[in-house]
């Protein structure tokens, strides 16, 4: 059984900084890929930054040079460092891991960027 824990929620300023980690355990083969998603209130769940096996990284165009996705595979953790942030990134931030035994999701961390 795969878990994906999220930690790193608050509440922060306009303009404030916040770091997401993502810590997978159980029987993992094989990873990917790694990325983070988020959904605000009333939206759909969508992909906000990934990194793939060979360290390629993917970003939403409303996030591109403010976040930065990184990984540590020896730790099974994928972190999203967000810089710059807006009242619009607040949402529901959810991390997936993809897997040769399928894709697994974490419980969602809440990130409020309001003054």
């Amino acid at each position: 059984q795969v878990q994906l824990v999220e930690s790193g929620r608050g509440l922060v300023q306009p303009g404030g900084s916040l770091r997401l980690s993502c810590v997978a355990s159980g029987s993992i083969f094989s990873i990917s890929a790694m990325g983070w998603y988020r959904q605000a209130p009333g939206k759909q769940r969508n992909l906000v930054a990934r990194i793939i096996t060979g360290g390629s990284t993917d970003y939403a165009d409303s996030v591109k040079d403010r976040f930065t996705i990184s990984r540590d595979n020896a730790k099974n953790t994928v972190y999203l460092q967000m810089n710059s942030l807006k009242p619009e990134d607040t949402a529901v931030y959810y991390c997936r891991f993809s897997t040769s035994t399928g894709a697994y999701w974490g419980q969602g961390t809440q990130v409020t960027v309001s003054s």
